[in-house]
C-alpha cells in the first residue's frame, strides 16, 4: 500500500469515508462484541490516537502494542500469542485492511465454535488473482490443505474464529506466522470453516483502494 502506507498504518486508511478498521468495529459492535483487542506495530501511536478507547462504538479496545514492547511486528500467530492475556479462550479474528462489508459477527456461531472442539474455523472466498494457487479447500464443513486430492482450492479471507491453544505453544514475543499452524490443524482433521458470503475485498495497493472507494455507494447498498 506504499507511499499510502508509509505515513497511515494500512487499517487507518479511509473507505467509504471511515477508517477501514472502524467498518470492523462497528459491525463487531453491532453484534454485541463488546471487547476488542488491536494488534499494533507500524506507526502504532496513530491507533488509540484515532479510534481512542472505543466507547463512542459502545466497545472497550484494548491495544497490544508490539512495536513498543518488541520493536516490531510479531507476524500473524506471533502478535494472537502476545495478545491472550487479554483475550477469552475463543475469539474473533480479522485483519485490519480487508472489507468484508455486510458480515456479521454472529454470537450463536461464536458459541457453537466455542462448544466443538476445532482449532479454528476460517472463512475462505475465491481465489483472487494475487493468490491463483489458494490456500485450503473445503470438504464439507472441513477445511483441507489446497494440495489435498480432488481438492478445489480457495483462499482464506484473514476472517476466523480462533481458540486460543492454537498459538499457545509459542513463546510470548516469538515472531511466528500463523499459516503453518492452520496447515498442522487441517492435517489433523481440527479446522473448520465455510464459504464466506457477500463481498470480500483484500487492500493491497493504492489501486484498489481507489477502485473501491468509487464504488462504494454501490458497495454499501448491496
Amino acid at each position: 500500500m506504499r507511499p499510502l502506507s508509509d505515513q497511515t498504518p494500512k487499517p487507518l486508511l479511509q473507505v467509504g469515508g471511515k477508517p477501514i478498521i472502524e467498518w470492523h468495529l462497528l459491525a463487531l459492535a453491532a453484534a454485541g462484541v463488546r471487547e476488542v483487542v488491536i494488534n499494533t506495530a507500524w506507526l502504532e501511536q496513530q491507533f488509540p490516537a484515532a479510534l481512542g478507547d472505543g466507547s463512542r462504538w459502545g466497545l472497550r479496545l484494548h491495544y497490544s502494542m508490539e512495536g513498543r514492547d518488541h520493536g516490531g511486528a510479531l507476524e500473524t500467530a506471533g502478535g494472537i500469542r502476545k495478545a491472550l492475556p487479554l483475550l477469552g479462550d475463543c475469539f474473533w479474528l480479522l485483519s485490519g485492511d480487508i472489507v468484508a462489508r455486510g458480515f456479521g459477527f454472529d454470537a450463536a456461531r461464536a458459541q457453537r465454535f466455542a462448544s466443538g472442539s476445532d482449532d479454528a474455523h476460517l472463512w475462505l472466498v475465491a481465489n483472487p488473482d494475487f493468490n491463483a494457487a489458494g490456500d485450503f479447500a473445503l470438504d464439507g464443513d472441513r477445511v483441507r490443505r489446497a494440495d489435498a486430492p480432488l481438492a478445489r482450492p480457495m483462499t482464506y479471507a484473514n476472517l476466523a474464529l480462533v481458540r486460543g491453544s492454537l498459538v499457545a505453544g509459542l513463546a510470548n514475543g516469538e515472531r511466528a506466522a500463523l499459516g503453518p499452524l492452520l496447515f498442522a490443524s487441517a492435517q489433523a482433521g481440527r479446522l473448520g470453516g465455510e464459504q464466506l458470503a457477500g463481498p470480500w475485498h483484500n487492500l493491497g495497493t493504492p489501486g484498489q483502494l481507489t477502485a473501491l472507494n468509487a464504488a462504494w455507494p454501490v458497495a454499501a447498498s448491496a
